[in-house]
């Protein structure tokens, strides 16, 4: 049973005792309901409700006693969400590293938070979250972690989109060359300068046993930094003439790779897979 509450929390009986519950101790669903109430104003409504909580600390000497709502939820509800799981959800707080949001459960509440990464909001380069996500927006969102022990959900907001690159790929390098100078290079491409990291990769794959020859055919440009990291993937466009085709991209660059080999595509992905294994 709330008893009352103070600046930091509720006062919650249990039986003869009275404990403390922190306000961050409180389940989600009480901001989501109150959409747009302070926490004092929500903590007004609370006396009188009962609640399930947990015992997270007991301190006999100093007579304290402190329980957790979320921590009672995460109980109840974490065995009913798995990874791959997609949720309609809202966001919380926002931090420079991310955002903290709330999932839906089919009851209507919103009873489990997890995190989106900053690097996971959009397939854009996110310099600052809240360019993207305001408190108490709508979104959907995948879980792609859970961690049972810490009691820990990583969520995805830009798994649920295509990746833009690969949607737009043929417009960035199109098969038949018809686009401007300035986003295309074709011309001369043994002068195109491999990204940061390709080098040391296609030095080791000539090593591998089926691959006879390695280079750059074309280079494009995104017109947004999609990544600052080396990706490296295995086009699904069909072999000619022994010929397979690699993408690569780094920042706005992407690349198209010239794979000469006997190998097939599963046995293409193997030798990528050892050869990054090798290459820091």
């Amino acid at each position: 049973m709330i008893e009352g509450y103070n600046g930091g929390g509720l006062l919650v009986r249990f039986h003869s005792l009275v404990g403390f519950l922190p306000f961050p101790q409180l389940s989600p669903s009480h901001f989501c309901k109150e959409r747009g109430k302070s926490l004092q104003d929500i903590a007004k409504g609370l006396p009188g409700s009962l609640i399930s909580v947990k015992v997270i600390q007991v301190d006999e000497e100093h007579k304290k006693l402190i329980f957790s709502e979320k921590e009672a939820v995460w109980s109840k509800f974490s065995e009913q969400i798995n990874v791959g799981d997609i949720f309609e959800a809202r966001v919380g707080s926002i931090e420079d590293y991310g955002a903290f949001v709330h999932l839906r459960f089919p009851d209507g509440l919103y009873h489990l938070t997890g995190l989106v990464h900053v690097s996971e909001v959009s397939w854009d380069l996110v310099q600052d979250v809240r360019d993207i996500l305001n408190e108490g927006d709508d979104v959907r969102v995948k879980i792609i972690n859970i961690d049972r022990v810490k009691s820990r959900i990583t969520l995805s907001i830009k798994q649920l989109e295509e990746d833009p690159l690969l949607e737009t790929l043929d417009k960035v390098i199109p098969q038949d060359g018809s686009v401007g100078p300035d986003s295309l290079s074709t011309d001369n491409s043994s002068n195109i300068e491999p990204l940061p990291g390709l080098e040391a990769i296609f030095e080791e794959l000539v090593r591998e046993d089926g691959i006879d020859d390695v280079r750059i055919n074309r280079q494009g440009f995104e017109k947004r930094v999609v990544s600052q990291d080396l990706q490296l993937w295995l086009s699904n466009s069909p072999a000619v003439n022994q010929k397979f085709t690699l993408l690569a991209r780094a920042g706005r660059q992407v690349q198209e790779i010239q794979l000469t080999t006997t190998l097939d595509q599963e046995g293409i992905k193997k030798a990528l897979q050892r050869v990054l294994e090798r290459v820091p």
